[in-house]
Protein backbone atom coordinates (compact mmCIF):
# COMPACT_ATOMS: atom_id res chain seq x y z
CA UNK A 1 0.00 0.00 0.00
CA UNK A 2 1.40 3.34 -1.01
CA UNK A 3 1.27 5.58 1.92
CA UNK A 4 2.75 9.50 2.42
CA UNK A 5 5.52 9.65 5.04
CA UNK A 6 6.30 13.29 5.77
CA UNK A 7 9.08 14.76 8.13
CA UNK A 8 7.37 17.07 11.15
CA UNK A 9 9.93 19.88 9.67
CA UNK A 10 8.43 22.58 7.28
CA UNK A 11 7.63 21.48 3.49
CA UNK A 12 7.89 23.85 0.23
CA UNK A 13 4.90 24.47 -1.37
CA UNK A 14 6.31 22.28 -4.29
CA UNK A 15 6.63 19.64 -1.77
CA UNK A 16 3.32 19.98 -0.47
CA UNK A 17 1.97 20.40 -4.38
CA UNK A 18 3.83 16.99 -4.73
CA UNK A 19 2.13 15.46 -2.32
CA UNK A 20 -1.41 16.30 -2.89
CA UNK A 21 -0.63 14.76 -6.69
CA UNK A 22 0.85 11.63 -5.03
CA UNK A 23 -2.40 11.30 -3.05
CA UNK A 24 -5.00 11.95 -6.02
CA UNK A 25 -6.53 8.59 -6.95
CA UNK A 26 -4.58 8.48 -10.75
CA UNK A 27 -1.23 7.81 -9.16
CA UNK A 28 -2.28 6.54 -5.53
CA UNK A 29 -1.86 2.82 -5.82
CA UNK A 30 -3.61 1.68 -2.28
CA UNK A 31 -6.95 -0.18 -2.46
CA UNK A 32 -8.75 2.93 -1.17
CA UNK A 33 -7.65 5.36 -3.82
CA UNK A 34 -9.13 3.10 -6.34
CA UNK A 35 -12.38 3.52 -4.70
CA UNK A 36 -14.54 5.64 -7.17
CA UNK A 37 -14.60 9.05 -7.06
CA UNK A 38 -18.35 10.12 -4.94
CA UNK A 39 -20.80 11.41 -6.93
CA UNK A 40 -22.06 14.79 -5.49
CA UNK A 41 -25.30 14.64 -3.84
CA UNK A 42 -27.59 17.07 -2.43
CA UNK A 43 -26.79 18.32 1.04
CA UNK A 44 -28.91 17.34 4.08
CA UNK A 45 -31.81 19.97 4.27
CA UNK A 46 -31.34 20.71 7.97
CA UNK A 47 -27.52 20.99 9.91
CA UNK A 48 -26.93 17.52 11.31
CA UNK A 49 -28.20 16.79 15.26
CA UNK A 50 -25.45 16.86 17.74
CA UNK A 51 -24.71 15.81 21.39
CA UNK A 52 -24.34 18.01 23.20
CA UNK A 53 -25.60 20.47 21.27
CA UNK A 54 -23.85 23.32 20.47
CA UNK A 55 -23.78 26.97 21.67
CA UNK A 56 -24.75 28.05 18.06
CA UNK A 57 -24.77 25.98 14.73
CA UNK A 58 -26.75 27.21 11.49
CA UNK A 59 -26.91 25.20 8.19
CA UNK A 60 -25.40 25.95 5.20
CA UNK A 61 -28.09 25.21 2.49
CA UNK A 62 -26.99 23.51 -0.73
CA UNK A 63 -23.60 23.01 0.43
CA UNK A 64 -22.02 20.21 1.71
CA UNK A 65 -18.51 18.71 1.79
CA UNK A 66 -16.87 15.68 0.98
CA UNK A 67 -14.06 13.61 1.97
CA UNK A 68 -12.20 11.63 -0.99
CA UNK A 69 -9.70 9.40 -1.35
CA UNK A 70 -7.09 12.15 -2.04
CA UNK A 71 -7.92 14.72 0.38
CA UNK A 72 -5.31 16.38 2.74
CA UNK A 73 -5.43 16.65 6.65
CA UNK A 74 -3.93 20.34 7.31
CA UNK A 75 -2.37 20.85 10.45
CA UNK A 76 -1.88 24.90 11.76
CA UNK A 77 -0.58 25.07 14.90
CA UNK A 78 2.55 27.10 17.19
CA UNK A 79 5.77 25.26 18.07
CA UNK A 80 4.25 25.39 21.61
CA UNK A 81 1.55 23.49 21.07
CA UNK A 82 2.47 21.26 17.99
CA UNK A 83 2.85 18.11 20.04
CA UNK A 84 -0.47 18.48 21.59
CA UNK A 85 -1.85 19.48 18.41
CA UNK A 86 -0.35 16.76 16.09
CA UNK A 87 -1.67 13.83 18.43
CA UNK A 88 -5.64 15.33 18.11
CA UNK A 89 -4.69 15.29 13.90
CA UNK A 90 -3.89 11.75 14.63
CA UNK A 91 -6.34 10.65 16.43
CA UNK A 92 -8.60 11.73 13.99
CA UNK A 93 -6.59 10.66 11.01
CA UNK A 94 -5.66 6.99 12.27
CA UNK A 95 -9.58 6.53 12.93
CA UNK A 96 -10.60 7.86 9.44
CA UNK A 97 -7.86 5.79 7.66
CA UNK A 98 -9.45 2.51 9.54
CA UNK A 99 -12.94 3.24 8.34
CA UNK A 100 -12.39 5.20 4.91
CA UNK A 101 -9.07 3.52 4.05
CA UNK A 102 -7.79 6.75 2.51
CA UNK A 103 -4.78 7.61 3.34
CA UNK A 104 -5.27 11.31 4.62
CA UNK A 105 -1.49 12.65 4.97
CA UNK A 106 -1.21 15.23 7.71
CA UNK A 107 0.36 18.17 6.02
CA UNK A 108 0.95 22.08 7.23
CA UNK A 109 -2.30 23.93 6.59
CA UNK A 110 -1.81 25.52 3.03
CA UNK A 111 -4.90 27.32 1.90
CA UNK A 112 -6.28 26.19 -1.15
CA UNK A 113 -4.06 23.14 -0.73
CA UNK A 114 -5.95 20.99 2.22
CA UNK A 115 -9.52 19.97 2.03
CA UNK A 116 -9.72 19.13 6.05
CA UNK A 117 -7.65 21.89 7.85
CA UNK A 118 -7.16 21.68 11.98
CA UNK A 119 -6.15 24.85 13.40
CA UNK A 120 -5.20 26.15 17.21
CA UNK A 121 -4.14 29.32 15.55
CA UNK A 122 -7.88 30.75 16.68
CA UNK A 123 -8.56 33.72 18.83
CA UNK A 124 -8.60 33.80 22.08
CA UNK A 125 -12.06 34.66 22.85
CA UNK A 126 -12.61 31.11 21.99
CA UNK A 127 -11.44 29.98 25.52
CA UNK A 128 -9.82 26.66 26.17
CA UNK A 129 -12.59 24.09 25.55
CA UNK A 130 -14.46 26.70 22.16
CA UNK A 131 -13.83 26.38 18.85
CA UNK A 132 -15.53 26.98 15.39
CA UNK A 133 -16.13 24.75 13.16
CA UNK A 134 -16.93 25.05 9.19
CA UNK A 135 -18.35 22.59 6.06
CA UNK A 136 -18.60 23.68 2.59
CA UNK A 137 -18.14 22.84 -0.55
CA UNK A 138 -14.38 23.63 -0.38
CA UNK A 139 -13.30 22.88 2.74
CA UNK A 140 -13.89 21.40 6.31
CA UNK A 141 -12.37 23.42 9.03
CA UNK A 142 -11.91 23.35 12.66
CA UNK A 143 -10.30 26.52 14.37
CA UNK A 144 -9.40 27.00 18.17
CA UNK A 145 -7.25 28.67 20.22
CA UNK A 146 -6.10 25.49 21.91
CA UNK A 147 -5.29 21.66 21.86
CA UNK A 148 -7.55 21.14 23.94
CA UNK A 149 -10.84 23.36 21.91
CA UNK A 150 -9.36 21.65 18.32
CA UNK A 151 -9.85 18.22 20.43
CA UNK A 152 -13.78 19.36 21.49
CA UNK A 153 -13.91 20.29 18.12
CA UNK A 154 -12.98 17.02 16.19
CA UNK A 155 -15.12 15.21 18.85
CA UNK A 156 -17.92 17.10 16.69
CA UNK A 157 -16.69 16.47 13.41
CA UNK A 158 -16.95 13.23 14.30
CA UNK A 159 -20.52 13.36 14.62
CA UNK A 160 -21.30 14.93 11.65
CA UNK A 161 -19.29 12.19 9.60
CA UNK A 162 -22.04 9.02 9.13
CA UNK A 163 -21.95 6.81 11.95
CA UNK A 164 -19.71 3.88 9.75
CA UNK A 165 -17.05 6.60 9.91
CA UNK A 166 -16.67 4.91 13.57
CA UNK A 167 -15.67 1.23 12.45
CA UNK A 168 -12.52 -0.31 12.75
CA UNK A 169 -13.11 -1.42 9.74
CA UNK A 170 -13.14 -0.20 6.23
CA UNK A 171 -16.21 0.82 4.63
CA UNK A 172 -17.94 2.02 1.58
CA UNK A 173 -18.58 5.88 0.96
CA UNK A 174 -19.10 8.90 0.24
CA UNK A 175 -17.88 10.71 3.58
CA UNK A 176 -20.20 13.46 3.20
CA UNK A 177 -21.17 15.98 5.55
CA UNK A 178 -24.02 18.59 5.41
CA UNK A 179 -23.15 22.08 5.13
CA UNK A 180 -22.85 23.61 8.46
CA UNK A 181 -21.38 26.49 10.38
CA UNK A 182 -20.75 26.01 14.30
CA UNK A 183 -19.81 28.36 16.90
CA UNK A 184 -19.28 26.62 20.18
CA UNK A 185 -18.01 26.59 23.89
CA UNK A 186 -19.33 24.84 27.44
CA UNK A 187 -21.57 26.19 30.12
CA UNK A 188 -19.56 24.80 32.90
CA UNK A 189 -16.13 24.26 33.21
CA UNK A 190 -16.39 20.97 35.01
CA UNK A 191 -18.55 17.98 33.34
CA UNK A 192 -17.62 14.76 34.81
CA UNK A 193 -17.63 10.60 34.51
CA UNK A 194 -17.32 9.18 37.99
CA UNK A 195 -16.58 5.37 37.59
CA UNK A 196 -15.87 3.29 41.12
CA UNK A 197 -13.47 0.73 40.49
CA UNK A 198 -13.51 -0.49 44.11
CA UNK A 199 -16.76 -2.30 44.42
CA UNK A 200 -15.46 -4.03 41.03
CA UNK A 201 -12.27 -3.92 39.63
CA UNK A 202 -11.70 -2.39 35.96
CA UNK A 203 -8.58 -2.78 34.11
CA UNK A 204 -6.38 0.08 32.43
CA UNK A 205 -8.18 -1.01 29.36
CA UNK A 206 -11.28 -1.23 30.57
CA UNK A 207 -11.16 2.21 32.03
CA UNK A 208 -9.64 3.72 29.04
CA UNK A 209 -13.22 2.13 27.20
CA UNK A 210 -14.31 4.40 28.73
CA UNK A 211 -12.62 7.40 28.38
CA UNK A 212 -12.70 6.78 25.02
CA UNK A 213 -16.55 6.65 24.92
CA UNK A 214 -17.03 9.97 27.92
CA UNK A 215 -14.25 11.85 25.91
CA UNK A 216 -16.73 11.54 22.52
CA UNK A 217 -19.32 14.23 24.28
CA UNK A 218 -16.88 16.33 25.56
CA UNK A 219 -16.26 15.01 29.30
CA UNK A 220 -13.49 16.50 30.65
CA UNK A 221 -12.83 15.29 34.14
CA UNK A 222 -12.80 11.36 35.52
CA UNK A 223 -13.14 10.82 39.15
CA UNK A 224 -11.77 7.62 40.10
CA UNK A 225 -13.10 6.34 42.90
CA UNK A 226 -9.99 4.48 44.21
CA UNK A 227 -10.79 3.53 47.05
CA UNK A 228 -13.74 1.86 49.76
CA UNK A 229 -14.79 -0.97 52.06
CA UNK A 230 -14.48 -3.22 49.24
CA UNK A 231 -11.15 -2.89 47.96
CA UNK A 232 -8.27 -0.44 47.21
CA UNK A 233 -6.81 0.20 44.16
CA UNK A 234 -4.22 2.63 43.72
CA UNK A 235 -0.33 1.59 44.77
CA UNK A 236 0.69 3.24 47.98
CA UNK A 237 4.77 2.64 48.75
CA UNK A 238 5.00 3.53 52.10
CA UNK A 239 1.52 1.16 52.54
CA UNK A 240 1.86 -1.57 50.81
CA UNK A 241 -0.59 -3.77 52.25
CA UNK A 242 -3.35 -1.47 50.94
CA UNK A 243 -3.20 -2.93 47.68
CA UNK A 244 -1.59 -6.64 47.92
CA UNK A 245 -4.33 -7.72 50.86
CA UNK A 246 -6.93 -4.44 51.25
CA UNK A 247 -7.25 -5.15 47.09
CA UNK A 248 -7.18 -8.92 46.43
CA UNK A 249 -10.75 -9.03 46.35
CA UNK A 250 -14.09 -7.16 45.13
CA UNK A 251 -17.75 -7.48 45.99
CA UNK A 252 -19.03 -10.47 46.02
CA UNK A 253 -15.74 -12.16 46.84
CA UNK A 254 -14.21 -12.50 43.75
CA UNK A 255 -10.40 -12.09 42.66
CA UNK A 256 -9.83 -7.64 42.72
CA UNK A 257 -7.06 -6.23 41.83
CA UNK A 258 -5.04 -1.99 41.65
CA UNK A 259 -3.33 -0.37 39.63
CA UNK A 260 0.70 -0.25 39.60
CA UNK A 261 2.24 2.91 39.33
CA UNK A 262 3.03 2.29 35.66
CA UNK A 263 -0.19 1.16 35.28
CA UNK A 264 -1.70 4.21 36.49
CA UNK A 265 0.49 6.56 34.81
CA UNK A 266 -0.05 4.79 31.65
CA UNK A 267 -4.19 5.47 32.42
CA UNK A 268 -3.69 9.30 33.54
CA UNK A 269 -1.66 9.62 29.92
CA UNK A 270 -4.27 8.34 27.80
CA UNK A 271 -7.49 10.51 30.11
CA UNK A 272 -4.91 13.74 29.28
CA UNK A 273 -4.70 12.90 25.67
CA UNK A 274 -8.59 13.13 25.96
CA UNK A 275 -8.24 16.11 27.52
CA UNK A 276 -9.75 14.28 30.72
CA UNK A 277 -8.32 15.28 33.91
CA UNK A 278 -8.21 12.68 36.59
CA UNK A 279 -9.53 13.17 39.86
CA UNK A 280 -8.37 10.28 42.31
CA UNK A 281 -10.60 9.96 44.83
CA UNK A 282 -9.22 8.27 48.05
CA UNK A 283 -12.74 7.99 50.31
CA UNK A 284 -12.51 8.54 54.16
CA UNK A 285 -12.68 8.90 57.49
CA UNK A 286 -15.72 6.05 56.62
CA UNK A 287 -15.88 3.52 53.35
CA UNK A 288 -12.24 2.39 54.43
CA UNK A 289 -12.73 -0.91 55.62
CA UNK A 290 -10.18 -2.32 52.40
CA UNK A 291 -7.26 0.24 54.30
CA UNK A 292 -8.29 -1.10 58.21
CA UNK A 293 -8.71 -4.91 57.36
CA UNK A 294 -4.77 -4.33 55.88
CA UNK A 295 -3.63 -2.13 59.00
CA UNK A 296 -4.24 -3.04 62.70
CA UNK A 297 -3.07 -0.03 64.02
CA UNK A 298 -5.15 2.03 61.83
CA UNK A 299 -8.25 1.10 64.03
CA UNK A 300 -9.11 2.13 67.32
CA UNK A 301 -9.34 -1.17 68.97
CA UNK A 302 -5.63 -2.18 67.17
CA UNK A 303 -7.64 -5.37 65.78
CA UNK A 304 -7.72 -5.26 61.52
CA UNK A 305 -11.64 -6.65 60.30
CA UNK A 306 -11.99 -9.03 57.81
CA UNK A 307 -12.00 -8.19 54.29
CA UNK A 308 -15.19 -7.14 53.00
CA UNK A 309 -17.42 -8.18 49.90
CA UNK A 310 -20.71 -6.99 50.79
CA UNK A 311 -22.56 -3.79 49.59
CA UNK A 312 -23.61 -2.40 52.71
CA UNK A 313 -22.25 1.56 53.34
CA UNK A 314 -21.99 3.19 56.73
CA UNK A 315 -20.27 0.64 58.94
CA UNK A 316 -16.43 1.64 58.97
CA UNK A 317 -14.37 4.47 60.45
CA UNK A 318 -11.01 5.40 60.72
CA UNK A 319 -9.75 6.52 64.02
CA UNK A 320 -9.99 10.10 64.54
CA UNK A 321 -8.05 10.39 67.43
CA UNK A 322 -5.08 8.63 66.63
CA UNK A 323 -1.98 10.90 65.45
CA UNK A 324 -1.09 7.45 63.19
CA UNK A 325 -4.32 8.17 61.47
CA UNK A 326 -3.33 11.82 59.80
CA UNK A 327 0.78 9.67 58.81
CA UNK A 328 -1.04 7.26 57.29
CA UNK A 329 -2.80 9.96 55.47
CA UNK A 330 -0.17 12.46 55.00
CA UNK A 331 1.65 9.22 53.09
CA UNK A 332 -1.44 8.80 51.18
CA UNK A 333 -2.60 11.68 49.84
CA UNK A 334 1.40 12.84 49.24
CA UNK A 335 1.67 9.29 46.41
CA UNK A 336 -2.08 10.16 45.11
CA UNK A 337 -1.02 13.41 44.21
CA UNK A 338 2.52 12.50 43.34
CA UNK A 339 0.60 10.24 40.57
CA UNK A 340 -2.02 12.72 39.71
CA UNK A 341 -0.55 16.15 37.57
CA UNK A 342 -4.33 17.31 38.50
CA UNK A 343 -5.51 20.02 40.71
CA UNK A 344 -8.00 18.27 42.88
CA UNK A 345 -7.76 15.32 45.05
CA UNK A 346 -11.35 14.10 46.31
CA UNK A 347 -11.71 12.66 50.42
CA UNK A 348 -14.98 11.61 49.97
CA UNK A 349 -16.64 12.26 53.46
CA UNK A 350 -20.06 11.05 52.35
CA UNK A 351 -22.21 8.13 54.67
CA UNK A 352 -19.67 8.08 57.77
CA UNK A 353 -22.01 7.21 59.97
CA UNK A 354 -19.40 5.11 62.50
CA UNK A 355 -17.78 8.15 62.61
CA UNK A 356 -18.82 10.11 65.84
CA UNK A 357 -20.13 13.48 64.50
CA UNK A 358 -18.14 15.38 66.79
CA UNK A 359 -15.23 13.31 65.09
CA UNK A 360 -16.17 13.94 61.45
CA UNK A 361 -16.27 17.76 62.33
CA UNK A 362 -12.85 17.43 63.50
CA UNK A 363 -11.10 14.84 61.06
CA UNK A 364 -12.61 16.97 57.86
CA UNK A 365 -10.30 20.24 58.39
CA UNK A 366 -7.49 18.11 59.02
CA UNK A 367 -8.36 15.69 56.16
CA UNK A 368 -8.34 19.16 54.23
CA UNK A 369 -4.72 20.33 55.16
CA UNK A 370 -2.96 17.78 54.39
CA UNK A 371 -4.39 17.52 50.61
CA UNK A 372 -3.56 21.30 50.21
CA UNK A 373 -0.31 20.38 51.79
CA UNK A 374 -0.01 18.99 48.60
CA UNK A 375 -0.88 21.75 46.43
CA UNK A 376 -4.27 20.18 45.66
CA UNK A 377 -7.76 21.48 45.95
CA UNK A 378 -9.90 19.99 48.33
CA UNK A 379 -13.08 17.80 46.78
CA UNK A 380 -15.81 15.98 48.79
CA UNK A 381 -19.09 14.44 48.96
CA UNK A 382 -21.45 17.55 50.25
CA UNK A 383 -21.20 16.43 54.13
CA UNK A 384 -17.65 18.32 54.33
CA UNK A 385 -19.81 21.33 54.01
CA UNK A 386 -20.54 20.87 57.61
CA UNK A 387 -16.76 21.86 58.27
CA UNK A 388 -14.51 24.98 57.35
CA UNK A 389 -13.70 24.17 53.99
CA UNK A 390 -9.98 25.41 52.39
CA UNK A 391 -10.32 28.29 50.15
CA UNK A 392 -10.93 26.69 46.16
CA UNK A 393 -13.08 23.83 47.79
CA UNK A 394 -15.55 21.45 45.43
CA UNK A 395 -18.40 19.98 47.50
CA UNK A 396 -20.07 17.10 45.39
CA UNK A 397 -23.72 17.22 45.65
CA UNK A 398 -25.34 14.02 45.60
CA UNK A 399 -28.74 14.74 47.28
CA UNK A 400 -32.15 13.78 46.31
CA UNK A 401 -33.93 16.55 46.35
CA UNK A 402 -34.04 16.23 50.75
CA UNK A 403 -34.01 19.54 52.81
CA UNK A 404 -30.73 18.55 54.56
CA UNK A 405 -28.58 18.03 51.29
CA UNK A 406 -29.71 21.13 49.48
CA UNK A 407 -28.91 22.92 53.01
CA UNK A 408 -25.28 21.55 52.86
CA UNK A 409 -24.95 23.05 49.48
CA UNK A 410 -25.90 26.38 50.31
CA UNK A 411 -23.45 25.76 53.22
CA UNK A 412 -20.55 24.96 50.97
CA UNK A 413 -21.29 28.09 48.56
CA UNK A 414 -21.65 30.36 51.59
CA UNK A 415 -17.95 29.26 52.58
CA UNK A 416 -16.89 30.16 48.98
CA UNK A 417 -16.60 26.72 47.88
CA UNK A 418 -18.14 25.50 44.20
CA UNK A 419 -20.26 22.59 44.17
CA UNK A 420 -20.67 19.92 41.34
CA UNK A 421 -24.44 18.64 40.84
CA UNK A 422 -24.86 14.71 41.05
CA UNK A 423 -28.48 14.64 42.18
CA UNK A 424 -28.44 10.78 42.76
CA UNK A 425 -32.23 10.34 41.54
CA UNK A 426 -30.77 11.87 38.21
CA UNK A 427 -27.21 11.30 37.62
CA UNK A 428 -26.38 8.04 39.19
CA UNK A 429 -26.07 5.72 36.34
CA UNK A 430 -26.06 2.81 38.55
CA UNK A 431 -29.79 3.13 38.94
CA UNK A 432 -32.47 1.11 37.26
CA UNK A 433 -33.53 2.62 34.25
CA UNK A 434 -37.67 0.96 35.57
CA UNK A 435 -38.27 -1.93 37.70
CA UNK A 436 -37.76 -4.69 35.25
CA UNK A 437 -33.72 -3.33 34.71
CA UNK A 438 -32.07 -6.48 35.23
CA UNK A 439 -29.42 -4.63 36.85
CA UNK A 440 -28.21 -1.83 38.95
CA UNK A 441 -29.79 -0.25 42.13
CA UNK A 442 -32.94 1.79 42.94
CA UNK A 443 -32.42 3.15 46.44
CA UNK A 444 -32.93 6.95 44.90
CA UNK A 445 -35.95 5.64 42.64
CA UNK A 446 -36.00 4.70 38.83
CA UNK A 447 -34.01 6.64 36.57
CA UNK A 448 -35.33 6.78 33.20
CA UNK A 449 -33.58 8.28 30.12
CA UNK A 450 -36.11 11.03 30.37
CA UNK A 451 -35.15 12.23 33.92
CA UNK A 452 -31.81 11.87 33.94
CA UNK A 453 -31.69 14.94 31.11
CA UNK A 454 -34.89 17.03 32.32
CA UNK A 455 -33.25 18.94 35.01
CA UNK A 456 -31.29 22.35 34.94
CA UNK A 457 -28.19 22.55 37.40
CA UNK A 458 -29.16 25.80 37.61
CA UNK A 459 -32.24 25.72 39.34
CA UNK A 460 -32.39 22.13 41.16
CA UNK A 461 -31.11 23.70 44.42
CA UNK A 462 -33.49 26.68 45.29
CA UNK A 463 -31.45 30.10 46.81
CA UNK A 464 -28.14 28.17 45.51
CA UNK A 465 -26.31 31.38 43.55
CA UNK A 466 -25.69 29.88 39.86
CA UNK A 467 -22.12 31.55 40.13
CA UNK A 468 -21.44 28.60 42.99
CA UNK A 469 -22.37 25.75 40.65
CA UNK A 470 -18.75 24.53 38.84
CA UNK A 471 -20.92 21.68 36.34
CA UNK A 472 -21.90 18.28 36.84
CA UNK A 473 -21.26 14.94 37.13
CA UNK A 474 -22.66 11.32 36.54
CA UNK A 475 -21.21 8.91 39.08
CA UNK A 476 -21.39 4.88 37.82
CA UNK A 477 -21.48 2.46 40.99
CA UNK A 478 -20.63 -0.76 40.76
CA UNK A 479 -21.63 -2.76 43.33
CA UNK A 480 -23.78 -4.43 41.15
CA UNK A 481 -21.86 -4.34 37.71
CA UNK A 482 -19.02 -6.71 36.94
CA UNK A 483 -18.07 -6.19 33.45
CA UNK A 484 -17.84 -3.27 30.62
CA UNK A 485 -20.70 -4.57 28.83
CA UNK A 486 -23.12 -3.49 32.39
CA UNK A 487 -20.86 -0.38 32.45
CA UNK A 488 -22.02 0.47 29.17
CA UNK A 489 -25.53 -0.71 29.69
CA UNK A 490 -26.05 1.92 32.48
CA UNK A 491 -24.33 4.59 31.34
CA UNK A 492 -25.48 4.80 27.47
CA UNK A 493 -28.18 6.56 26.72
CA UNK A 494 -27.68 8.63 30.06
CA UNK A 495 -23.83 9.76 30.09
CA UNK A 496 -24.52 12.00 26.73
CA UNK A 497 -27.48 13.53 28.70
CA UNK A 498 -25.43 14.41 31.55
CA UNK A 499 -22.99 15.92 29.33
CA UNK A 500 -25.41 18.41 27.82
CA UNK A 501 -26.14 19.00 30.59
CA UNK A 502 -23.17 20.79 31.61
CA UNK A 503 -22.23 21.81 28.25
CA UNK A 504 -24.90 23.39 26.35
CA UNK A 505 -26.78 26.80 26.65
CA UNK A 506 -29.55 26.39 29.13
CA UNK A 507 -31.96 27.40 26.66
CA UNK A 508 -30.65 24.53 24.36
CA UNK A 509 -32.52 22.09 26.88
CA UNK A 510 -35.61 20.45 25.62
CA UNK A 511 -36.50 16.69 25.84
CA UNK A 512 -38.35 16.68 22.57
CA UNK A 513 -35.40 18.14 20.78
CA UNK A 514 -33.07 15.98 22.59
CA UNK A 515 -34.50 12.58 22.59
CA UNK A 516 -34.54 13.51 18.82
CA UNK A 517 -31.18 13.79 18.43
CA UNK A 518 -30.37 11.14 20.80
CA UNK A 519 -32.34 8.52 18.41
CA UNK A 520 -29.03 8.91 15.89
CA UNK A 521 -26.40 8.16 18.33
CA UNK A 522 -27.96 4.29 18.14
CA UNK A 523 -26.14 3.95 14.84
CA UNK A 524 -22.98 5.43 16.13
CA UNK A 525 -23.37 3.32 18.84
CA UNK A 526 -23.69 0.34 17.04
CA UNK A 527 -20.55 1.28 14.71
CA UNK A 528 -18.43 1.48 18.30
CA UNK A 529 -20.16 -1.50 19.55
CA UNK A 530 -21.36 -0.11 22.67
CA UNK A 531 -23.48 -2.18 24.58
CA UNK A 532 -25.90 0.67 25.24
CA UNK A 533 -29.99 0.33 26.67
CA UNK A 534 -32.43 0.61 23.60
CA UNK A 535 -34.86 2.40 25.98
CA UNK A 536 -38.68 2.61 24.58
CA UNK A 537 -39.10 5.70 24.87
CA UNK A 538 -36.25 6.79 21.82
CA UNK A 539 -37.12 6.10 18.25
CA UNK A 540 -33.57 4.92 17.99
CA UNK A 541 -32.56 5.12 14.34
Amino acid sequence: MTRLVRPRRQVTLAGLAAAALLASPLLATSPASAEPTAQPQPAASTAPSLIPKPSNQQALPGQSFALQPWSLVGLETSAKESRAARKVADGLTSQLRRSTGYPLPIIPAVPGLVDLKLSTNGPASLGAEGYQLRADRSTLSVVAATPEGLFRGVTTLRQLLPAKAESKTRQAGPWRISGTAISDSPRYGYRGAMLDVSRHFFSVAEVKRYIDLASLYKLNKLHLHLSDDQGWRIQVDSWPRLTTYGGSLETTGTPGGSYSKAEYAALVQYATDHFMEVIPEIDTPGHTNAALASYAELNCDGVAPPLYTGTEVGFSSLCVGKDITYDFLDDVFREVAEQNPGSVLHLGGDEAHSTPHSDYLTFVPKASALVTKQGKKVMGWQEIAETPLPPGSIAQYWGTDDNRSRELARKAAAQGAKVVMSPANRAYLDMKYDASTPIGQDWAGLVSVQKSYEWNPSTLIPNLPESAIAGVEAPLWTETLDDVDKLEYMAFPRLPGIAELGWSPASALDWKTYSDRLAGQGSRWDALSVNFYRAPEIAWR
